[in-house]
């Protein structure tokens, strides 16, 4: 069989990397101990963003999980940095992540069927030199077998040496003593009325730091994800962005006469 790229259009194929090419085209590692997420009271949460060499897990079953997570991925590889995201929910939309600030080409792209795979597939990124990834369960369950501390201490102790900042999404928490930090997510429908009709605008999440290694809980401002703002920095504010002027269609004008 031959290779993808090559039964691919030359514009096309030109944009494809190798998973192995990836952590080659990250810029070198910054200074500084934290990996900023963009959404300000997350990373104040964190001290200021996701600590290197570590996991922090973001749990919580409603809605706003994967908002963060994106906003993580989009921070990170804007700056030039690599990142994975094992995306057991399959949320990833590509386009809109572009248009969320998402450098595709340092993004590596994995979709595992089951936990245990999506487990393997983390640990052998973790090696390879990403700087973030991120493993985004949905609203999976791992079996019993995968609710004790073991794996998620094996992910930690792979993130540890080369420095990575290892992001958990799931919608219980799983991680234990193996995760640096636990960030919990609730979120509730935010709606506006226009005239009679009412229609959703958004999504209100809290974030309560639930755990955190050598610190003390704390709980961020209510955090407005609008699904009405792009690019993603102005999903991500504080409250709801101010509804658009609404600017009338002007009428439509008589021709004017041709010249003789």
């Amino acid at each position: 069989m031959s290779p993808l790229p090559a039964t691919l259009p030359a514009t096309v194929a030109s944009r494809l990397l190798r998973a192995a090419d990836l952590p080659r085209r990250g810029a070198s590692l910054r200074p500084g101990d934290r990996l900023p997420t963009g959404v300000a009271p997350f990373d104040a949460l964190l001290g200021g963003g996701l600590p290197r060499g570590a996991l922090v897990e973001l749990s919580g079953r409603s809605g706003g999980r994967f908002a963060l997570v994106l906003a993580a991925l989009a921070a990170a590889t804007s700056r030039g940095e690599t990142a994975a995201l094992l995306d057991l929910g399959d949320h990833l939309d590509p386009a809109a992540a572009e248009e969320a600030g998402c450098d595709l080409a340092r993004l590596l792209w994995v979709r595992p069927r089951r936990f245990r795979e999506a487990l393997l597939a983390a640990e052998t990124i973790a090696a390879a030199g990403f700087r973030l990834v991120v493993l985004d369960a949905g609203l999976a369950l791992p079996s019993s077998r995968l609710r004790d501390a073991g794996p998620w201490l094996r992910l930690a102790r792979a993130a540890a040496p080369r420095r990575v900042a290892f992001l958990l999404s799931t919608p219980v928490p799983l991680a234990g003593l193996a995760a640096e930090a636990l960030v919990g997510v609730s979120a509730r429908a935010l709606f506006q009325t226009a005239g009679s009709a009412r229609f959703l605008a958004g999504v209100a999440a809290s974030l309560s730091l639930l755990k955190v290694r050598g610190g003390r809980p704390a709980e961020a401002p209510l955090l407005a994800l609008s699904p009405l703002a792009a690019p993603l920095a102005r999903h991500l504010l504080p409250a709801l962005l101010p509804a658009a002027p609404h600017v009338p269609t002007p009428a439509h004008a008589p021709p004017s006469p041709r010249p003789p």
